[in-house]
């Protein structure tokens, strides 16, 4: 019997100290598949978009994912968080091969040819840390570069990428500190980093711990230092923690600001949201997970006949460049997405200062 609805489901956390990503993710996704179904869904049928909390924690990731495939048979994964958590359940999504799309990670092991069911929407952490390392070397004259970083798959990926874009320019890291996942407990770190007098600090972190260790470090070290938290850091989130305090801070984003009104898809993201979640506000979590539910249903309203995996596999991976304006899709390495924005908060915004093309 075929389904009247297309359901979709993710693992992700919706308590606990990343919950305020989870969320993110949830809302903007739930946006456009809201504005979809409001317009008649996908050949007469519904977006149904599931959830289970896994809190941040791998082996809940596991248990949702097996109850997602097996008990409530989505058609397609889609919108999970985090490196640890994903990497868990590579094993089942390799071999079941159901679709696995827009986790929210930068991960490598997820931007291989090994898995043509994975498409990434997001730009990987090898490009973020590339074009963090490109700007602050070439505009800054940086030389003594330090990372504070989760001690786990997230931060390694966070730890290798930083080390390579340093590789490529005969730079080596100046120091390293760790902290353990789902903890605030940063202050090893703090003493390991601060001995080194870094010029600048790449933040592989979640937002709360990486608020925590930003002030820290303001107090003890007064100098001009540069901050830089990649993506999933999450940076509405961060200043939100930080109290609206962005100075000297270099965020890496994966997608334009949500306050562009120039882009057509930024002021229609900001009207569906008003409209569907009123209480909510705009964040780059939630407009790069509304970004990539529109490329899903795009992808999904191209196929012709029967909706299948395969076939939305394929129209995913051979979308218009122009499917989002001014933000150009085109599949490589594994995703959708290319390019790397970074920006500085100012003024209540997050202003881009530089693009880089991958």
């Amino acid at each position: 019997m075929e389904k009247n609805t297309i359901l979709l489901g993710a693992s992700l956390p919706l308590t606990g100290i990343n919950s305020h990503l989870g969320r993110d993710v949830v809302v903007g996704a739930n946006t456009y598949f809201s504005h979809t179904n409001a317009r008649g869904g996908i050949q007469g049928k519904k977006i149904e978009f599931i959830q289970y909390d896994d809190k941040y924690e791998p082996e809940n990731t596991l248990s949702n994912t097996i109850k997602l495939i097996s008990k409530d048979d989505v058609f397609a994964l889609f919108g999970f968080v985090g490196t640890p958590t994903v990497k868990r359940v590579l094993p089942l999504i390799s071999e079941t091969n159901i679709p696995f799309i827009a986790p929210y990670t930068g991960a490598s092991f997820l931007r291989t040819k090994d898995t043509p069911n994975i498409v990434n929407f997001r730009s990987s952490y090898n490009e973020e840390l590339d074009a963090l390392v490109e700007y602050l070397t070439k505009q800054k004259n940086i030389t003594r570069f330090a990372i504070f970083y989760q001690n786990d798959d997230y931060g390694e990926e966070g730890y290798i990428a930083l080390s390579n874009a340093l590789a490529k320019r005969n730079l080596t890291l100046s120091a390293e500190g760790t902290y353990k996942r789902n903890t605030l407990s940063i202050r090893h770190a703090i003493h390991e980093i601060e001995a080194a007098k870094p010029e600048a600090i790449v933040l592989v972190g979640s937002y709360k711990p990486t608020a925590r260790f930003i002030e820290k470090v303001k107090e003890h070290i007064p100098s001009k230092m540069i901050f830089c938290p990649i993506s999933f850091v999450n940076a509405d989130a961060l200043i939100g923690e930080l109290h609206g305090q962005g100075e000297n801070i270099l965020f890496s984003q994966t997608i334009p600001s949500y306050d562009d009104f120039y882009s057509k898809e930024a002021v229609e993201y900001l009207k569906n949201l008003t409209f569907y979640y009123p209480e909510e506000k705009p964040s780059l979590v939630s407009y790069e997970s509304y970004l990539a539910a529109k490329s899903v249903v795009t992808a999904l309203k191209a196929i012709n006949g029967a909706i299948t995996p395969s076939k939305f596999l394929d129209k995913l991976k051979n979308l218009s460049p122009k499917t989002l304006d001014n933000i150009p899709l085109k599949y490589n390495h594994a995703q959708l997405l290319n390019q790397v924005y970074l920006s500085n908060y100012v003024n209540g915004k997050f202003e881009i200062i530089q693009k880089y093309e991958y």
